[in-house]
């Protein structure tokens, strides 16, 4: 049930681990691609706007829960790679309570404040309602997403990238089943396909809970060993909260761009809607390359095999890159087509947004693969905390674009947006890692 990281060809560990990490955001991305594609195919337009316009704000949210997962399991894979049973142990039952506390914290907070949120975005009235019915019922279900991200980062933490795919292809076909019922059988409007996510995550978080508990028995622990104790919690802290933060703070200029996208009027939001959730479906491939280097730099960390970090960086860069120009010619020869997946009739204004917004952020891509390649490898080598500088120079970058490009170029603007956030994080990420690296040799005696 799990794979060590710290021997044999980083090429092969790298891909096998990344394929299915690859077809699990897959799935991921498709049941919220059919969310989004029946919505606008028989709710209309002005829903399928307002379920777009709280991407960003979804983002900065959602995006925190699955960072601060991400980064409590750093430790777990450093103690696994270091064969420290008893240490790992405590770090997982510590993970439990911690992640208790913010799942409570966190959803009462969001939502309460996702109405006044949706008005400081000048969420368009037309679409308004449509946006608030949908999210403060996706806020409802955060215990679940925390639930199911912390039980998928813990395993891949071990080496096992496939068994979260199972749950996610449960969770995705549910979700679909689901969405179907309650539009096309109930007829419920944006609140369908809302609490099919909901569901559908609740489903796919407990039966992994009860999978993990009934296989996995490197995991099972005495009464000692699951006792609070503060010292795991502030070493949980110190790697889960910067990464979530990251998230976070870089959706706070995604809600800056969203902003001004929601300021051209309901057919650009629709647009823009389109175009983010096929360019979220063609990234999975430089997403699960990232999300590999995590792992397997936490493992080799904990094993001292700090050689073999930066050469699966390399590799796990040289892969993205070819991944890059191929999802670049897939955008420019089916781009126009996947956006009328969409759209219940053809809109040519819709449709020319989409696709340039598409086109434009898919040239960037490379950018794109150093960013998630580098991120993850120093935050798996224990550096969450630069996490958080890079996630603030993407927020800079994207709210530039959002004040001050935006009101000069227009709509080519917020096409620009992402390379521009790239551009600024892979321009401090890069030299970071060289720091980083450099650091670590040095404290194991390598420099």
């Amino acid at each position: 049930m799990t794979k060590d990281l710290t021997s044999g060809s980083p090429l092969k560990l790298i891909l096998g681990f990344a394929f299915p990490v690859f077809l699990g955001m897959l799935f991921q991305q498709f049941y919220n691609m059919v969310d989004t594609m029946i919505v606008g195919k028989f709710l209309g337009v002005e829903p399928l706007a307002g379920v777009g316009s709280t991407g960003s704000l979804n983002f900065m949210v959602i995006g925190f829960c699955m960072g601060i997962c991400n980064g409590f399991a750093i430790p777990i894979a450093q103690k696994f790679g270091a064969r420290q049973e008893s240490e790992l142990h405590r770090y997982v039952a510590n993970c439990a309570w911690i992640c208790i506390l913010i799942a409570v914290v966190l959803t009462t907070a969001v939502a309460v404040l996702c109405r006044p949120i949706l008005h400081l975005m000048d969420t368009p009235d037309n679409i308004y309602d449509y946006a608030y019915h949908y999210i403060f019922i996706i806020f409802c279900g955060i215990p679940f997403t925390i639930l199911y991200n912390m039980l998928a980062a813990i395993i891949q933490s071990l080496g096992d990238s496939r068994t979260p795919v199972v749950f996610l292809a449960i969770s995705s076909v549910t979700n679909i089943v689901l969405d179907i019922v309650f539009i096309l059988v109930l007829g419920m409007g944006v609140e369908g396909p809302a609490l099919a996510t909901v569901i559908a995550q609740a489903f796919s978080g407990l039966i992994c809970l009860t999978y993990v508990r009934k296989k996995y028995t490197i995991l099972r622990m005495n009464r000692e060993e699951r006792k609070f104790r503060g010292r795991y919690i502030g070493k949980l802290c110190y790697m889960g909260i910067p990464m979530g933060l990251q998230y976070s703070i870089t959706a706070i200029g995604s809600l800056v761009i969203q902003t001004a996208v929601n300021g051209f009027g309901s057919t650009v939001v629709a647009g823009v809607t389109a175009a983010q959730r096929i360019n979220c479906f063609m990234g999975c491939p430089i997403e699960a390359l990232g999300a590999t280097m995590a792992p397997y730099s936490g493992q080799n960390m904990g094993a001292g095999r700090i050689e073999r970090i930066g050469q699966g960086t390399r590799t796990a860069s040289l892969c993205g890159f070819a991944a890059a120009f191929v999802l670049l010619g897939i955008d420019i020869l089916f781009g126009k087509s996947l956006v009328m997946l969409f759209l219940d009739v053809p809109d040519p204004e819709v449709i020319r947004y989409a696709y340039q917004f598409i086109v434009t952020t898919a040239c960037g891509y490379c950018l794109l693969t150093l960013v998630n390649t580098v991120r993850f490898t120093i935050q798996g080598m224990g550096f969450s905390v630069f996490a958080i500088t890079s996630g603030v120079l993407e927020m800079i970058a994207r709210s530039l674009a959002g004040l001050v490009v935006v009101p000069r170029i227009g709509f080519t603007g917020i096409c620009l947006a992402h390379i521009m956030a790239w551009i600024f994080a892979d321009t401090f990420l890069i030299p970071a890692f060289f720091y980083c690296k450099k650091k670590v040799l040095r404290a194991h005696g390598q420099a």
